[in-house]
C-alpha cells in the first residue's frame, strides 16, 4: 500500500521504516527536509518530498496521509494545509496525541469538507521499529479497513496489538486514559523500588537484580519493569538522572475527564501530583508542614545555617 507520512521525529521515522520494510511504499516530508531525504537514501521503499504539496502530488488516489507531528497547533495547521491540497475522499490520519476534543473538532471541519478523518493513539516510542506500535483507532469502519495492511504492519502481529475502538475521537481517548494508566503503573514502581532502596544496606539488596527475578513468573511483570531492569543494570543509583519527571499532558486530560465524570481515579490523580512534586526543589507547602508539626506538637524540624534542628 502506499502512504504519505509527515514528520520524522522519534516515532514517525521508525514507522516509516517499518512500513517501507515491509513493502508499503512510503512518502515522507518533515520540516527539516534533510531527515527525509536522508531516510529515502537509506531505506528502499521510501520516498522525500521537500514540500507538503509535493508529497500529496506523489500519492495516488485515494490518498492516506498519516501525520505524526506535536499535538496541538502543529497538528491543526498541518491537518489545515492538507485539505487545500487533497481531494475528496482522501483520509488523514492523526497519529498523534491530540486532545479527544479537539479531534472531534477537527473531524467534524475535515468531513464537512469531504475527507476522511482517522485518530489512531500510537503507542510504542523507540521501541516500535522492533516491536511494533500499539494502535488505538477511532473512525468510520470503511476507511479503516481500508487502511487494514498499514495498521497490521505497524502493530506487533496482524491480528493483535491494533483495533479499531469506536468512533471518531475514541482512539484518542482511549490513548489518552493508557497514558493516565501509565503514569500510575510507573508511580507504583519507583515508589517500590524507593522501599527496597531504603533498605538496601541492611539487607544487600541488589536493585537491578530485584528487577530481573520480578521480570519473570510474576504478576507485576511488565515492559515497563523490562525497562527499569535495563536502567538499573547501567546505574543502579541513577546518578546521572535528574529526578525531575515532565507530562505530556495525557496524565492531566484523564484526570480532568474522570472529575467531569464523576469518576474516581486517585491512582492516576497522585501519580499526575508527583510528577509535579519532582520539579520543585525545595517544596514551601513541606517547609509548611515542618513548621505545624512544629507548632502543635514541638516535633523537632530540620533548619538553615549552623543550628541544624530545632525544637520548641
Amino acid at each position: 500500500m502506499q502512504i504519505g507520512l509527515i514528520g520524522l521525529g522519534r516515532m514517525g521515522a521508525n514507522m516509516a521504516r517499518r512500513l517501507a520494510r515491509d513493502g508499503h511504499r512510503v512518502v515522507v516530508y518533515n520540516r527539516t527536509t534533510a531527515k527525509a531525504t536522508e531516510l529515502a537514501k537509506e531505506e528502499k521503499g521510501v520516498t522525500a518530498a521537500l514540500t507538503v504539496k509535493e508529497l500529496v502530488s506523489k500519492l495516488e488516489r485515494p490518498r492516506a496521509v498519516w501525520v505524526m507531528v506535536p499535538a496541538g497547533k502543529a497538528t491543526g495547521d498541518m491537518v489545515e494545509g492538507l485539505t487545500r491540497l487533497l481531494s475528496r475522499g482522501d483520509v488523514i490520519i492523526d497519529g498523534g496525541n491530540s486532545h479527544y476534543t479537539e479531534t472531534l473538532r477537527t473531524a467534524k471541519e475535515v468531513s464537512g469538507k469531504g475527507f476522511h478523518y482517522v485518530d489512531v493513539g500510537t503507542s510504542g516510542g523507540i521501541w516500535g521499529l522492533k516491536e511494533g506500535y500499539s494502535l488505538m483507532i477511532g473512525g468510520e469502519e470503511e476507511v479503516v479497513q481500508r487502511l487494514r495492511p498499514v495498521f497490521e504492519t505497524l502493530a506487533p502481529g496482524r491480528s493483535k496489538g491494533w483495533g479499531r475502538v469506536g468512533t471518531t475521537g475514541a482512539g484518542h481517548y482511549v490513548k489518552m486514559v493508557h497514558n493516565g494508566i501509565e503514569y500510575g503503573m510507573m508511580e507504583a514502581y519507583a515508589e517500590g523500588f524507593e522501599v527496597l532502596r531504603a533498605k538496601r544496606e541492611q539487607f544487600g539488596l541488589d536493585l537491578h537484580q530485584v528487577a530481573e527475578v520480578w521480570r519473570f513468573g510474576s504478576v507485576i511483570r511488565s515492559w515497563l519493569l523490562d525497562l527499569t531492569a535495563d536502567a538499573l543494570s547501567l546505574d543502579p543509583d541513577l546518578k546521572d538522572i535528574e529526578g525531575y519527571v515532565e507530562d505530556s499532558g495525557e496524565g492531566r486530560w484523564t484526570a480532568l475527564e474522570a472529575i467531569d465524570l464523576g469518576v474516581a481515579v486517585p491512582i492516576i490523580a497522585t501519580s499526575l501530583f508527583m510528577r509535579f512534586v519532582s520539579r520543585q526543589d525545595e517544596r514551601y507547602a513541606d517547609k509548611l508542614l515542618a513548621s505545624m508539626r512544629l507548632e502543635f506538637g514541638g516535633h523537632a524540624v530540620k533548619t538553615e545555617g549552623p543550628a541544624k534542628m530545632k525544637v520548641k
